[in-house]
């Protein structure tokens, strides 16, 4: 046969393909704004898109262009270990779709995905982190440092591209323990405040992230500084009943509920035939129409059916049985425990929540009902299982007593401070009959002698209204080392030699943000009877990660006079010396999760550039009833502010972890060093250790 025309059909042409099938992604510098993140939605600007929406860290450094007529293109390179998590609840959208390892096909519902009022922003699928688009970045997820240089305010250091190396196992990260978890959780918090520190030095009309929570998991995640990856029915290990949240992303990087998001976790259980889903954790914190009053009983409302009014979601159309509704019908018919976070209004942070891990819980039953605005709505009956410690119910019998609705059992006095605190101080005894303790003078703050001055006078700053961060003009903040150190609602960024408030000489107004620990008790404290160490001190409210809660008070001593009790055999139990050995403790975030680089001089030691002696035996606040543990959840951190046209050096005692209420609050008393575990002379006498910790190591003082 003839070719047609000079062309031979009957061959097999050899045609190189105009575009490879290998995806190929620009760089980093070259990677476009996606204003969709396919195919699982919208990605809230100001955070960059998970591989493989962008080219991950490996392809970056090593991607070729697009070669079309290269027949055999390089191979994409994937990330090593699992895939990090994405920031919203994404789904897939079909069965046949695929999500992450750690978020798997069907593994999570979107009951609270359009609320407000959650964390104190909106978690709708708006944008809710705050426009990238003209945004000043180096690298991905690196910030712009500013410091001082030859005067000028507005030099900056970009990050450098630090690499952080995660201490987390494979294994760790798939399974964790309780101090792999608080582990996790410090680093988050740290991270958070101090992206919340930079972003409070920028100008309001700059773009800003709003979230910095949001960020910070995503910083988390990235940098596998997680755990408990691996999906489970029942306890979360390390994960502890009553434990406290303050953003839903903190319960995303332990692994207690995965959707950042949304309010029902669900997934397919691995070998069933029938695919269907069941529910592994819910989130019930008032934005649908929950039944929340029982502490063992939680009428929860199904996903879906709702739009937002101005205070909460009410359904508008009938909910389907599908997603998380049909996890949670699922779970009722096999019978499996679901873990249950109940969040509420947290009274010390306006616009804010606290949640709290209650346990775990069964499906008893479940309807559908008409809702307030017409929609018909899956109705769940959960019943917590029994023999479990009290969580919820806590909250809810605190609410009572600041209610008046009852009254605290065991109350001896409503106010120990006789009015010196703005907050009263109550004085309860539940274990025997112990009126009190020995009498003393309550003073809210440190009481120093005339002739005692620790340091010379410095100048106030020259602020007429509040001190703003990033004001290089603020002679305070310059004696911070440029940066404001407590965050917008009070909170301290990290733990530091020295904190300079403004004092007495500054102009600024009693109310300015650098004064946190001038303005006394802030959370609702009482003095408790323990069962074997004497009296203690725990809080009604929830603690936040570097709240501050109270100073130590007392009357400050030489150290001759301090040495001459001891001489006369007269023991002070009530003596805060900062010349004791500390063991030190990490709380400050890692600059290389940040992409900054570590200070030449950062001391992981934690000394006192003066030293100071504290008696509160005569004359104290309630920090006095403060006891001691190796494992504690408060530590000190100097404060110095000026009085009297002088400088005066203060102990301020912050929160390191979340701390829930009725948590009795301790701190670690030290060694002294001039004896150590065999001294039992002079003022300096060993005591026997009772805190019971796993890290006890048999004696204090």
């Amino acid at each position: 046969m003839e070719p047609l025309n000079g062309i031979d059909k009957s061959r097999v042409l050899d045609v190189k393909p105009l575009r490879t099938l290998t995806p190929v992604f620009p760089t980093g510098a070259q990677a476009p704004n996606f204003g969709c993140m396919p195919p699982f939605g919208h990605t809230p600007n100001g955070f960059s898109p998970f591989f493989p929406f962008s080219a991950p860290p490996q392809a970056q450094a090593t991607q070729h262009s697009p070669d079309l007529n290269h027949v055999n293109p390089p191979a994409m390179q994937t990330p090593a270990g699992p895939m990090p998590a994405p920031l919203r609840s994404y789904r897939a959208p079909n069965p046949s779709g695929g999500l992450p390892h750690d978020f798997p096909e069907e593994s999570n519902g979107d009951r609270e995905s359009s609320m407000g009022d959650e964390d104190g922003y909106f978690d709708g699928h708006k944008d809710v982190a705050g426009s990238s688009s003209s945004r000043k970045k180096t690298t991905r997820g690196s910030y712009r440092k500013k410091v001082r240089r030859n005067g000028d305010a507005d030099a900056v250091v970009l990050g450098s591209s630090v690499n952080f190396v995660s201490v987390i196992s494979p294994a760790q990260l798939e399974d964790g323990n309780r101090d792999l978890v608080n582990y996790v959780l410090m680093n988050f918090d740290a991270i958070r405040r101090r992206i919340c520190q930079i972003e409070d030095t920028k100008e309001k009309n700059t773009d800003s992230i709003k979230r910095a929570d949001l960020k910070a998991g995503n910083i988390a995640m990235t940098k596998k500084v997680r755990t408990n990856m691996r999906r489970r029915i029942g306890p979360v290990p390390g994960v502890e009943i009553g434990d406290i949240f303050f953003f839903r992303m903190e319960m995303c990087v332990v692994g207690l509920h995965a959707p950042s998001m949304a309010g029902i976790d669900y997934m397919t259980l691995r070998g069933d035939l029938e695919k269907d889903p069941i529910a592994l954790s819910i989130v019930s914190s008032g934005g649908y129409e929950d039944d929340t009053d029982s502490s063992d009983v939680l009428i929860y409302s199904g996903q879906g059916g709702i739009t937002n009014s101005k205070d909460k979601q009410v359904a508008v159309t009938d909910q389907k049985l599908e997603r998380g509704n049909l996890a949670l019908e699922r779970s009722l018919q096999r019978g499996n425990e679901v873990r249950v976070i109940r969040g509420l209004k947290d009274d010390t942070t306006p616009n804010s929540k606290v949640y709290i891990y209650d346990g775990l819980y069964k499906i008893q039953e479940s309807w559908t009902e008409r809702g307030k605005s017409g929609g018909n709505m899956f109705k769940y009956k959960l019943v917590r299982v029994s023999g479990q410690p009290d969580a919820f119910s806590v909250l809810q019998t605190i609410r009572k007593w600041k209610d008046g609705f009852s009254s605290r059992a065991g109350l001896v006095l409503p106010d120990l401070t006789s009015g010196s605190e703005r907050i009263p101080v109550s004085l309860v005894n539940e274990v025997d009959n112990e009126k009190g303790p020995a009498y003393f003078t309550y003073l809210p703050s440190l009481k120093y002698s005339k002739s005692f001055t620790l340091t010379q006078p410095s100048l106030g700053c020259k602020c007429r209204n509040a001190c703003l961060p990033g004001d290089m003009n603020c002679s305070c903040i310059q004696k911070n080392e440029g940066e404001f150190p407590y965050t917008g609602n009070g909170i301290l960024v990290s733990r530091k030699q020295l904190v300079y408030e403004c004092g007495a000489s500054c102009p600024c107004p009693p109310n300015c943000k650098n004064r946190v620990s001038q303005s006394g008790v802030k959370v609702r404290l009482e003095v408790f009877r323990t069962k074997d160490r004497g009296w203690g001190l725990r809080s009604w409210d929830p603690i936040r990660a570097g709240a501050f809660i109270c100073e130590y008070a007392g009357e400050v001593i030489d150290e001759a006079k301090f040495k001459n009790k001891g001489d006369e055999g007269e023991i002070d139990e009530y003596v805060f010396d900062t010349r004791r050995n500390f063991d030190s403790f990490k709380w400050n975030y890692e600059p290389g999760l940040l992409d900054e680089e570590s200070p030449n001089d950062s001391v992981e030691a934690y000394s006192i550039p003066y030293p100071l002696i504290i008696s509160a035996k005569n004359a104290g606040n309630v920090s006095r009833f403060i006891n001691h543990s190796c494992s504690p959840n408060v530590f000190w951190q100097p404060v110095l502010y000026e009085q009297n046209n002088q400088s005066f050096l203060h102990i301020g005692f912050f929160a390191i972890r979340h701390i829930p209420p009725l948590t009795e609050l301790t701190y670690d008393y030290g060694v002294s060093m001039s004896g150590g575990a065999g001294n039992n002379n002079g003022p300096h006498r060993k005591k026997k250790c009772l805190c019971g910790s796993s890290k006890c190591r048999g004696y204090f003082g």
